[in-house]
């Protein structure tokens, strides 16, 4: 009796960190991933060396994009009480109160410092501590300003690359840190654009602002442009990083076919059309 009591009052709480829905930390960990093993190849880094690091980053993942969810749900539950598909989060439904949230929060800024300050050093640190709170504290206010809210969080989400690339102390290039990072923005921008499909009435009644509603009837030819520079990007960073045959045949040519497929297949019309893409953007 006492364990089921404790398990529902804790469901409200994974809720908040989206634990039933990973695909948010799954995006947030390829960037983080990418730059792990760009810096690996570069420094022919052991296997034994680069798992150990790659499981690092997995949590890393984990503990922004929580702290990231739960930070967005406080600032927008009363936007989210307006919109259909969120008005059953914890905290526009009521089930967890706004000083529940914030101590909680806190708490996950707490494991995320005390994770960074044991695993990394010097800018590696500053770099995955301005990525956990500046970053993902201002992007719920990019919504109330402007219409592209997801041009903050092309930075956010992606600026793990930075994190694991200067992590292993990779030789210096700026270039290769901004093609990338410019190609995973155009990521972002295109996989939460299709997100933001799917609450387009709800939030212009709503007053919430998003690339979905900016972009109009050019959504489609947007997310073409997106993808295609996401390409690109990643083409170039393989040769900037030397690599060979089989990153261009795997790696690109499969890139290439997902981000065709995903772009011609969404129905932008179809909430559940926008969902299932968006979450295949990490397949």
């Amino acid at each position: 009796m006492a364990f089921r009591l404790l398990l529902r009052n804790c469901i409200p709480y994974l809720e908040l960190i989206r634990w039933d829905k990973p695909t948010g930390t799954n995006l947030m960990f390829w960037p983080f991933a990418w730059g792990l093993t760009m810096a690996a190849y570069d420094q022919r880094m052991p296997v034994a060396t680069y798992l150990p690091c790659l499981a690092e980053c997995l949590f890393a993942a984990f503990i922004i994009r929580s702290s990231a969810c739960t930070v967005n749900d406080i600032f927008d539950r009363n936007f989210d009480a307006q919109v259909q598909r969120t008005k059953n989060r914890p905290l526009p439904s009521g089930r967890i109160s706004v000083k529940a949230a914030s101590v909680y929060l806190l708490g996950q800024y707490l494991i995320g410092v005390s994770f960074f300050c044991s695993t990394m050093h010097d800018l590696a640190l500053q770099l995955a501590l301005f990525q956990l709170v500046p970053l993902f504290g201002i992007y719920p206010l990019m919504k109330r300003l402007t219409n592209w809210p997801q041009a903050w969080l092309g930075v956010a989400m992606n600026f793990g690359f930075v994190t694991a690339w200067v992590s292993q102390n990779s030789p210096s290039n700026n270039f290769l840190i901004v093609v990338v990072m410019m190609g995973c923005w155009c990521w972002t921008m295109m996989y939460d654009t299709i997100y933001a499909c799917q609450d387009i009435q709800d939030d212009v009644k709503a007053g919430v602002h998003s690339s979905a509603i900016a972009f109009g009837s050019w959504i489609r030819p947007m997310l073409f442009l997106f993808g295609l520079t996401f390409f690109s990007a990643f083409l170039v960073a393989g040769a900037l990083n030397h690599h060979g045959p089989a990153y261009y045949v795997i790696s690109i040519g499969g890139l290439g076919i997902h981000l065709a497929w995903q772009c011609l297949t969404v129905d932008l019309d179809s909430p559940k059309s926008c969902w299932g893409r968006f979450s295949l953007s990490i397949s």
